[in-house]
């Protein structure tokens, strides 16, 4: 297995580096993870100062929730491998000086910046000829707004980095309950004959925030609550949920039947886009007994007049023989009433009711797959009350396995955490392979030009709300209805 030697967080003095990446790199050494070798490197500007710089991350470190605590020497031996290089990544000569500082070993450059200047610095690594075949990038999103914007950046990267050395990060992807839905998928043999169209009713996915954009207004305004949030997590999600039984527990195996599924999906274009998605953006509420503004009242609001969706809902559909005919319900929104992310596989009910009682009552197999917060698995079923009553009383009871508590003695390693030792290891399982973003996109890409055909606008939905009300009406129209919080 190649180690990789030297990690350079190109933007190392952003909000990024600070708040996910260092912390994470900590809890990587502390674990004793990265290699004897390895230097932490922040490329930036120079616009801190040593102390200031090592001050901010010891801060944002200690505050991190995945980070178990910082001890003063497992803290100096981790600022052991610190080297702090300010300089302008889009300059070759200060890429080369970097160059000359860490020696021969070989690099993981993360690109902490916008993907405005990705260009820019791939072409930079380029001429100062530090990319070999061992060389990794990674990118965090957003890449692109759409399937023509995503195909100009990627196309920037393969100027200079071949597929396999580029790691386009989704942080979800390295949650400890999204990598379990494979085990929970393949390891476990009595869902293999009920994971499919003849015993799933419908599936959904929600990932529902309590935080408005403040802050973040400008970008995400031009993104909204699709590109942002459906198009890369919910899809992947969906993907996970869907996919067929890899031939190899093998990155590309893997991610091929991903792929498939992404094909598979069912086009939402002008035709069908009003009977299938739902646009909302919040006004001003409450949440958690505390008033809010609306989307347009943000203190960092540019205008009062966007139309930007802040939550949207979709019926999306697979058209193969597993899931042909079964629904895939997926909301995601700002300023909901609470913050979590949870799919729910919902079976359908009985056939033959030995016991006389209401159907609706019955219908309640569910697995529900919690992703966040309270990270575990519920299985709910019916049971029989006990008593001597005649008559037989059904109750939904819940089987119900908290990773915390079945795994007390395991710390839950963050997202990074788990995607840069990945990197590390060169295993590109948890990241997406730009095929599937073209796919990705291009189903994206029908559903907006679709509301901008058909001008379907975003309905207004109170904050501390579950979403605008046809949200309700899009899954009411079929016969079922949401799964809303209420888990402790």
């Amino acid at each position: 297995m190649l180690k990789i030697c030297n990690i350079v967080i190109v933007g190392g003095e952003g909000d990024l580096a600070f708040r996910k990446l260092y912390p994470a790199l900590y809890s990587l050494h502390r674990e004793n993870l990265l290699a004897d070798c390895t230097k932490v490197v922040s490329f930036a500007r120079g616009k801190l100062g040593l102390d200031e710089f090592k001050t901010k991350m010891r801060e944002w470190t200690e505050s991190s929730d995945y980070v178990r605590e910082v001890d003063d020497a497992s803290w100096a031996s981790f600022q052991e491998r610190v080297v702090k290089f300010d300089g302008d990544a889009t300059k070759a000569e200060d890429i080369s000086k970097l160059k000359a500082e860490l020696g021969e070993d070989d690099i993981v450059f993360y690109l902490s910046t916008p993907p405005s200047i990705f260009a820019p610095i791939c072409e930079a690594m380029g001429a100062a000829g530090v990319v070999n075949d061992n060389t990794r990038l990674v990118v965090e999103k957003p890449l692109g707004t759409s399937l023509e914007s995503f195909n100009q950046i990627n196309d920037t990267l393969f100027k200079t980095y071949e597929e396999h050395q580029i790691y386009r990060i989704d942080h979800y992807l390295g949650k400890e309950t999204v990598q379990n839905l494979l085990a929970l998928r393949f390891a476990n043999i009595f869902f293999d004959p009920l994971w499919n169209r003849n015993y799933i009713d419908h599936v959904q996915i929600t990932v529902a925030e309590s935080v408005g954009v403040g802050g973040r207004w400008s970008y995400y305004d031009e993104s909204g609550a699709l590109r942002d949030m459906v198009q890369n997590h919910l899809l992947q999600l969906v993907c996970l949920v869907a996919m067929e039984f890899p031939a190899r527990n093998q990155a590309d195996d893997i991610r091929d039947e991903k792929l498939k599924v992404i094909r598979s999906l069912k086009p939402i274009t002008a035709a069908n886009v009003q009977s299938r998605t739902v646009r909302g953006q919040y006004s001003e509420g409450s949440v958690d007994q505390t008033l809010v503004p609306g989307y347009l009242q943000e203190d960092d609001a540019q205008e009062n007049t966007s139309d930007t969706e802040t939550f949207v809902a979709v019926k999306a559909e697979i058209e193969n023989n597993r899931w042909q005919g079964v629904p895939f319900y997926l909301r995601t929104g700002k300023r909901m009433a609470h913050r979590y992310s949870e799919i729910v596989i919902q079976f359908k009910p009985v056939v033959f009711k030995f016991i006389d009682v209401d159907p609706n009552a019955i219908n309640n197999n569910q697995l529900v797959i919690r992703l966040q917060p309270n990270e575990g698995i519920q299985m709910n079923m019916m049971n029989k009350v006990p008593g001597l009553s005649e008559t037989n009383r059904l109750q939904n009871v819940g089987l119900n396995l908290s990773f915390e508590e079945a795994f007390e003695e395991h710390r839950s390693p963050s997202a990074y955490e788990r995607l840069i030792l990945d990197v590390t290891r060169g295993d590109q399982t948890l990241f997406m392979r730009s095929d599937e973003l073209r796919g990705a996109w291009r189903w994206v890409d029908g559903i907006v030009n679709g509301w901008r055909e058909t001008e379907q606008r975003a309905q207004k939905y109170r904050a501390g709300a579950s979403g605008p009300d046809d949200a309700l009406g899009l899954i009411l129209q079929d016969g079922r209805k949401w799964l809303n919080f209420d888990h402790d």
